[in-house]
């Protein structure tokens, strides 16, 4: 406890920064050792650790939060700290977590992508769990909790039974969006949260651009599933190869706004190329080439019509398909297809999407 009091301390210390905070951490090899040796220092160095008064007491507050919330606190040499997050230059030198997931997995997988998320994108992150789970039932889904892919890849996490954590840009005494806090109250038992910075913190636009490195630390392979030409994704995906981490992207049709940054990284060769989570698995060797699972041909319904069947088998092979261009494809008047297109929206087997296009739901 002594040493989870002075390494939290150590963090709050005026006119320490986190980089010089991480280097003095490493240098003596605990926050106990560091107040040990304050009077070592030299400058303004030897300024800012001459008095940890205010610090311990931030501290003790901190954990005594902690206890009462169930909040485990891992300083970086913790046997339960993030092992791959450990080893890149820049850890937090706490975290402080609140979940049941084993941080040190084999399989971890970091999801992240565009805020403004489309059905495609959407799409992507269920399918990309569903298939993870038969794959890698084991498998952690990390992303940020916040709107778009981050959002959507947790909630696909949890209803095909995989464990998922959240990286928050603040404290664990508030959930930012409020409107996630339900979805992160059932990571906290099929997962967890985690961040690295003390109540109090506001979620501030600088501390989500620093909680992406842990994001992209943690895991051993970064996933980018829709991202515009600019974006935070685009700073995980930097971030996650800079770390000598496998970078990934699903491609987007050309034009799409929220594929740009997706088909850039492709095209400059930051990241390599999936369509599914066997692509991922494959390409980390988490499995073998004999262990991909094999294509299955849609079980279509047999009390639907020869016309309905038709259609079902024209939007397996993409979802963007508008009615002339099934009424053409088909060589069927469009009035046929508009009329099996409405009842089979009714009966939930294809969802009109914006734009007049169909998607085939199951």
């Amino acid at each position: 406890m002594e040493e989870l009091r002075y390494a939290i301390a150590l963090n709050c210390l005026r006119g320490v920064g986190p980089t010089a905070a991480l280097q003095l951490y490493r240098h003596y090899g605990s926050a106990r050792a560091v107040f040990e040796a304050r009077h070592e220092a030299e400058g303004k160095l030897r300024t800012a650790l001459a008095d940890w008064s205010d610090a311990l007491k931030r501290a003790e507050a901190e954990l005594e939060f902690c206890q009462r919330h169930a909040i485990r606190v891992l300083p970086l040499a913790h046997e339960d700290y993030p092992a791959l997050l450990r080893e890149c230059n820049d850890p937090p030198l706490v975290l402080f977590y609140k979940g049941t997931a084993d941080l040190n997995k084999i399989h971890i997988v970091s999801v992240v992508g565009t805020r403004r998320i489309s059905e495609y994108g959407k799409t992507i992150c269920q399918k990309f769990c569903q298939e993870l789970q038969d794959l890698l039932p084991d498998c952690l889904i990390v992303s940020g909790l916040a709107y778009g892919v981050d959002i959507h890849s947790h909630r696909a996490a949890l209803a095909n039974g995989l464990e998922t954590v959240g990286v928050l840009a603040h404290g664990l005494d508030t959930i930012y969006p409020s409107l996630h806090r339900d979805t992160a109250k059932q990571m906290t038992t099929h997962g967890g949260l985690l961040t690295e910075y003390l109540t109090g913190t506001n979620a501030d636009k600088g501390n989500f651009v620093r909680r992406n490195r842990i994001v992209a630390g943690i895991a051993s392979a970064t996933v980018i599933v829709e991202s515009a030409a600019h974006g935070g994704a685009l700073i995980t995906a930097d971030l996650a190869q800079g770390y000598g981490r496998e970078v990934f992207a699903f491609p987007g049709r050309v034009g799409d706004q929220f594929s740009e940054g997706c088909n850039a990284l492709i095209r400059d060769n930051k990241a390599a190329l999936v369509t599914s989570a066997a692509d991922v698995a494959h390409a980390l060797r988490w499995v073998t080439e004999t262990e991909r699972p094999k294509a299955v041909q849609r079980q279509l319904f047999p009390d639907l019509s020869e016309l309905q069947q038709r259609i079902c088998t024209l939007l397996q092979t993409r979802d963007d398909f508008g009615i002339n261009q099934i009424a053409i494809a088909l060589n069927t008047p469009v009035k046929n297809i508009a009329s099996d297109l409405s009842f089979m929206e009714m009966i939930g087997l294809v969802k009109l999407l914006p734009g007049g296009r169909y998607k085939l739901m199951r």
